[in-house]
């Protein structure tokens, strides 16, 4: 028998320093025992090796006391389910969080290391597309640093989201393999492994008690393999978990197969189930594709759910206390299934009755929503879902059928709202609605921003929020001040931190303390300065990445976002044009530089983003080589958008494009990002730009366009695009511009869907009802511009008002209203 006293006793001997010798030791002992080289032959990437494996030595011996204090307090988790989770390079992040920053960057100049070249080399993990995965990531930070007691679970894609080109203006879509040198921060798990099942049949039995049961004889079986990563909290002494799941066949070869001495078709099958991991997000316009994700969908959640049920019955052995010592979130559908995959398990293998396992289902979960466009709420096949997980189709149909017996009583007669909350939808094909699951399977169900939760409850789920109350809440969205501050611009984080100390990385509330400051020229011009420094960086960056040169004192004005037609960076780029041509008609009149920045990936499948990408492109080539044109106006599109992309590119920003129709953005965090780095934001009063608006003031930000109650009374009266094609000379020679070639060498047929988009079939997003008030908006910010002291001052209180948004305000709040957990001491 092991003697655990003296075993935890010897594991909580630190035998790892933190300082400059230690950290020299540890870097050694890397050296030759983890990259195994003499000094003479060790190449960066090696270095990057050894740094990370040292730094990870430190991060091990908080996480696994984190672990423990978790079992020996038997502590409520929340575990956070994600099919994203884009967490950026850890390297930094670790050595910023465990304060050791000081302590390697000095041994790495001493051995003659580039710490800028070493760092510049770790891949960002390719584990997310946008908003959804930054915003788990920051949620995760704010966890640890809270020393809140919380799990990440989602998928380890192999190639996750893919490398964009840019060739020919067009995006090129390349497998991102972020794990081809391998991650020096992941633990593989080989024996903590559990069986996924599809297809098959369902058998009806009754048991020796005379209860009915149900034995789903799956056809297929995958195995999900856990790999755990350590989350460092910001000085809390805490390291919580993510594991991520990555598939693998049951047996690694078919020996019938290759004693028949068919090689090939013995490893086929292996290969085929490990696809299941392979590819964030594979393209669904396909029916391979839709299968394929609705697997994933299915694969993560039952792998966590197994998981999340073996703890607790580790220290437990009464089911019904799970939502005594659980908590699980749901970030947006993706999950959903999560909540048919529980009930299946206590009412299967653990043999509870319906109602109980009911009552601890719903107690268990909770969903985020992040959209308010009905298109992207999920909806499954009903014929895929019985072919795939027949089981859970059986449970979602008892599901529904008992909640509308519910909703009968309620509303007797009232078939059409039975058919509106229904799970399942009968247009047509008949599809599971998952969004309705969601709502129906969890106890709270949040919006993302004021605005998005007040949709939520009057339009997208009013019917539910009729039948529910008390369930729909907001929980406005927040961003991690470590990464996005801290970390990002450490130009500004030093000159905060010189003025008012540094608690504001723990509490953002602390940067109040800088609105005095606004005023102040002294800080006004190290303000200045810091931004200018940021500027001529990411400059520098463009022209060498990109061969384009720009004016450092010109205007950064950023749009960087995942690409999509309600964000509307077409309606930026007709802004571009229109500017163009301004400066082309009248040369010699004053204006004010301005460098337009675009990033950001579209879908494989979104046919229309990817071409509006081909039109920025072409748009700049044409400007950026104008002659007449010169430093005036430049336009850049930055390939390949993703955290360490946002890190460059957002602290160099002076101006925030957040333009989507009012009413379509459930919140956005780039929004934040860039206030809290003293950028100024144009935008319309939605998602969370009205909140950023109420904490900075009307003044401190450029708000155009229609309200949301506006564009909805528009389209109810019939909104025609042509009335503001004829009436505005401007806004139709940039419409027929592109309609006619004049960006893309006189190929008129290669933008006129664009043309046809915004005129013909209706402009779904507004783009022409907005774009006088946008102009004039865009005018408005050209003169405060050019009064550099006002520029500085807006910008500043922008920085001193963003505490508000901070993900640990987000994270305290779920914590308190939602999860019911504590922090660990």
């Amino acid at each position: 028998m092991v003697d655990l006293a003296k075993a935890r006793r010897l594991l909580k001997r630190d035998p790892l320093g933190s300082d400059t010798e230690a950290v020299r030791d540890s870097m050694a002992h890397h050296l030759s025992y983890t990259v195994a080289k003499d000094p003479i032959t060790v190449t960066a990437r090696d270095w990057f090796d050894i740094v990370a494996h040292s730094v990870r030595d430190r991060v091990t011996g908080m996480w696994m006391e984190t672990m423990r204090n978790h079992y020996e307090q038997d502590v409520k988790r929340v575990y956070y389910l994600s099919m994203e989770f884009l967490m950026g390079r850890a390297l930094n992040n670790s050595l910023l969080n465990m304060g050791l920053a000081e302590e390697y960057v000095a041994v790495m100049e001493e051995l003659g290391i580039s710490h800028p070249t070493v760092s510049e080399i770790e891949p960002d993990p390719a584990l997310g597309n946008g908003g959804l995965g930054r915003l788990a990531a920051c949620f995760l930070d704010s966890l640890a640093c809270m020393r809140l007691p919380g799990y990440g679970y989602g998928i380890r894609y192999e190639y996750g989201m893919f490398h964009q080109e840019i060739q020919g203006g067009q995006q090129i879509e390349h497998p991102d393999n972020w794990l081809r040198f391998e991650n020096p921060w992941e633990f593989p798990r080989p024996e903590v492994m559990y069986p996924v099942h599809f297809g098959g049949r369902l058998v009806e039995y009754t048991d020796e008690f005379g209860r009915i049961g149900h034995d789903w004889q799956a056809s297929e079986e995958v195995m999900a393999m856990a790999y755990d990563m350590p989350i460092p909290g910001y000085g809390s002494n805490t390291a919580n978990n993510l594991r991520l799941w990555s598939a693998k066949a049951s047996r690694d070869l078919d020996l019938r197969h290759f004693n028949e001495g068919n090689y090939l078709k013995a490893v086929e099958d292996k290969s085929q189930t490990e696809t299941l991991s392979k590819v964030l997000y594979p393209n669904d316009t396909t029916v391979m594709g839709r299968e394929l994700r609705l697997r994933q969908e299915y694969f993560f959640v039952s792998a966590s759910l197994q998981d999340i049920i073996r703890r607790y019955l580790s220290t437990h052995d009464d089911l019904h206390g799970l939502p005594e010592k659980v908590a699980i979130q749901l970030n947006d559908t993706h999950p959903a299934l999560a909540i048919p995959e529980l009930l299946r398990l206590l009412l299967d293998p653990h043999h509870l009755p319906w109602d109980e396992a009911w009552e601890i289902s719903t107690k268990v979960f909770a969903y985020t929503n992040h959209t308010l466009l009905p298109e992207a709420l999920e909806t499954w096949s009903v014929a895929l879902f019985e072919y795939l997980l027949p089981r859970h189709l059986q449970i979602i149909y008892e599901i529904n059928r008992r909640f509308l017996k519910d909703v009968s009583h309620r509303y007797p007669g009232d078939v059409d709202r039975m058919r509106r909350m229904s799970l399942i939808s009968e247009d047509g094909e008949k599809r599971v609605r998952m969004a309705h699951l969601a709502v129906v399977g969890s106890h709270k169900v949040n919006g993302v921003a004021a605005l998005h939760t007040e949709l939520l409850k009057s339009r997208l789920f009013a019917d539910f929020h009729d039948f529910f109350p008390d369930r729909i809440i907001n929980k406005t969205n927040g961003i991690t001040p470590r990464r996005w501050l801290n970390q990002a611009n450490p130009g500004l984080s030093a000159l905060i931190s010189q003025h008012i100390g540094k608690g504001w990385v723990t509490d953002l509330d602390d940067l109040k303390k800088l609105a005095p400051l606004a005023q102040d020229s002294a800080f006004q011009a190290a303000f200045a300065a810091v931004k200018r420094e940021n500027k001529r960086k990411l400059a520098e960056y463009i022209e060498t990445e990109m061969e384009i040169s720009i004016n450092p004192d010109s205007l950064f004005d950023v749009q960087v976002k995942r690409m999509h037609e309600y964000k509307r960076q077409l309606l930026n780029l007709l802004h571009v044009i229109a500017r163009y041509n301004r400066i082309r008609a009248n040369p010699d009149a004053p204006v004010v530089p301005r460098t337009v920045i675009f990033a950001g990936k579209a879908a494989p499948g979104y046919a229309t983003a990817k071409l509006i990408i081909r039109l920025i492109n072409d748009v700049g080539d044409i400007i950026n080589n104008d002659p007449v044109i010169g430093d005036r106006l430049k336009v850049v599109f930055i390939p390949d958008y993703d955290v360490s992309h946002a890190e460059r590119i957002i602290p160099a920003a002076d101006l925030s494009e957040q333009i989507s129709t009012a009413g379509t953005e459930a919140s956005g965090t780039g929004n934040m990002k860039l206030s809290l780095n003293g950028a100024l934001t144009v935008g319309t009063l939605d998602g969370a730009n009205i909140e950023i608006r109420d904490e900075v003031g009307d003044e401190n930000i450029f708000i155009f366009g229609l309200t949301a109650p506006q564009v909805e009374e528009l389209r109810q009266q019939g909104y025609n695009p042509w009335d503001y094609y004829h009436a505005n000379p401007d806004l139709k020679q940039v419409l027929d511009m592109i309609g006619s070639g004049y960006f893309s060498d006189g190929d008129q047929g290669r933008f006129q869907p664009i043309f046809d988009t915004l005129t013909h079939f209706g402009d779904r997003y507004l783009l022409l009802a907005d774009y006088a008030s946008y102009v004039a908006c865009q005018n408005h910010i050209d003169s405060v511009y050019l009064d550099t002291a006002e520029w500085m001052r807006r910008a500043i209180i922008n920085v001193a008002q963003m505490g508000k948004f901070s993900s640990d305000r987000t994270i305290r709040e779920y914590a308190e209203e939602v999860w019911g957990i504590t922090p660990v001491a």
